[in-house]
């Protein structure tokens, strides 16, 4: 959900996994009834989504209580105000989570909010393990969306300071050896060059991380990001 940027959501969605469903949901509706579609439990008594079915919708009435727009995007619930995203909603098998956009942004005065994972830079999330847990977290969340919707409104957008993310030796030379490759790399949006980074440094031994590169060369070719389909 895992910047969830999305990106960042995925959203804790490994980049190793294989072999997803290709029937990632496109109508809110089939989010709640039988889930995201991004994986085999897809329509099944052990999706996370109906595990956390409660939860969810508690989640879902409050925003839109709070008059956000809702949508689908990256097959989850999106809520939007003045043409921005302002929150994702999302289910994993050990809980479910509310998702904030441009978290930079969000001052937590009640100090809830979590970071969604290592390679996360803003705390961005609420996580919850129990499906009434919602309720007690109400009036925050309400807060916190309405704090979102106003910078939405005004053009406000979080300062822009990437932090540096190190290139895995066996990149550099992967891309010295194959020029075709380097090209390739080159071309893509830094958006998809760093979720490759990510996805190398994230190995610890430099044989994955050999196994990794020759898995994506064919992605890369295409002009797609690690996550990408």
């Amino acid at each position: 959900m895992h910047n969830l940027e999305p990106a960042k959501f995925m959203y804790g969605h490994s980049s190793d996994a294989v072999g997803l469903s290709m029937t990632m949901i496109t109508d809110v509706e089939d989010f709640f009834a039988q889930g995201c579609g991004r994986c085999e439990r897809f329509s099944t008594p052990d999706c996370s989504v109906r595990k956390w079915n409660d939860g969810l919708k508690r989640l879902r009435a409050i925003c839109t209580a709070a008059g956000l727009i809702e949508t689908v995007k990256w097959a989850h619930p999106c809520y939007l105000h003045a043409e921005r995203n302002i929150a994702l909603i999302s289910a994993f098998r050990g809980d479910y989570r509310i998702i904030f956009f441009n978290a930079a942004l969000m001052r937590d005065p009640d100090n809830v909010l979590e970071k969604q994972g290592p390679n996360t830079r803003h705390a961005d999330m609420i996580r919850f393990a129990d499906n009434a847990a919602v309720d007690s977290l109400a009036s925050t969340i309400h807060a916190y969306l309405k704090e979102a919707m106003a910078y939405a409104e005004k053009g406000i957008k979080p300062p822009r300071n990437e932090a540096a993310i190190e290139w895995p030796e066996e990149l550099a030379d992967a891309l010295d050896s194959d020029p075709e490759l380097a090209e390739a790399f080159h071309n893509l949006t830094p958006g998809r060059q760093k979720s490759y980074l990510i996805n190398l440094n994230s190995a610890k031994k430099p044989e994955t991380r050999i196994l990794r590169l020759a898995k994506y060369r064919n992605h890369i070719l295409a002009g797609k990001g690690a996550l990408e389909r």
